[in-house]
């Protein structure tokens, strides 16, 4: 039996089917990513020179990201700024620095939503943009995120990374307009926030 591999299933692949479906030899770009296992909002442009313009002025363009976490453990803070040098080590695992160490200075403002059963859910405002920023910021306040694998405690109740890019506001590239965008984090969520009734105990029979 031979086996081939089947293509991975990613937005990128599912949209240019879409635009192919139009007869046409049209493509979508991809402006830019989300890290792995993270849910909600990604851009992509029709054509290379959107793409490139994006890309080239994103810190210009973009005026608000926010994400939303679920955070292993119950926050101490209402809200704070984390920031810090981020540098990835020889085997690319990114660490973080409270003094200039030659890395990129990253900023990140979070605020907290909620606190129960042991888990936060914060809101997350990105003030720059760096590889893996969210998620060692989170480690470096002793909350990482759950279900990360990489930068986490080992606590994964989700069975997925509980980061979801849930806001996205920039202007157009071409008309100036600010376009704002935003979509519900996963109720699976919401679900780590209920809360768990006492256990009764038994009595004990006389």
């Amino acid at each position: 039996m031979v086996l081939t591999k089947q293509k991975e299933r990613t937005a990128h692949s599912i949209l240019n089917e879409y635009v192919q479906r139009s007869g046409k030899q049209h493509r979508v770009y991809i402006v830019h990513r989300l890290d792995k296992d993270t849910s909600g909002l990604m851009v992509f442009a029709k054509d290379e020179k959107t793409k490139f313009t994006l890309q080239d002025y994103w810190d210009e363009i973009v005026k608000d990201r926010r994400y939303v976490a679920a955070l292993s453990g119950e926050i101490e803070k209402d809200f704070g700024t984390i920031t810090s040098w981020l540098k990835d080590n020889k085997v690319y695992v990114t660490y973080s620095s409270m003094s200039n160490n030659g890395g990129d200075k990253a900023i990140t403002h979070y605020k907290t939503i909620k606190r129960a059963n042991g888990y936060s859910l914060v809101e997350l405002e990105l003030e720059t943009g760096r590889k893996n920023q969210i998620r060692v910021h989170m480690q470096d306040i002793h909350h990482p995120v759950l279900g990360d694998v990489k930068y986490g405690d080992g606590n994964n109740p989700l069975g997925r990374l509980a980061l979801h890019a849930f806001k996205l506001c920039f202007y157009h590239p071409v008309t100036g307009d600010l376009l704002e965008f935003e979509t519900p984090y996963p109720s699976s969520f919401k679900k780590l926030f209920i809360k768990q009734a006492p256990v009764q105990k038994e009595e004990k029979s006389k």
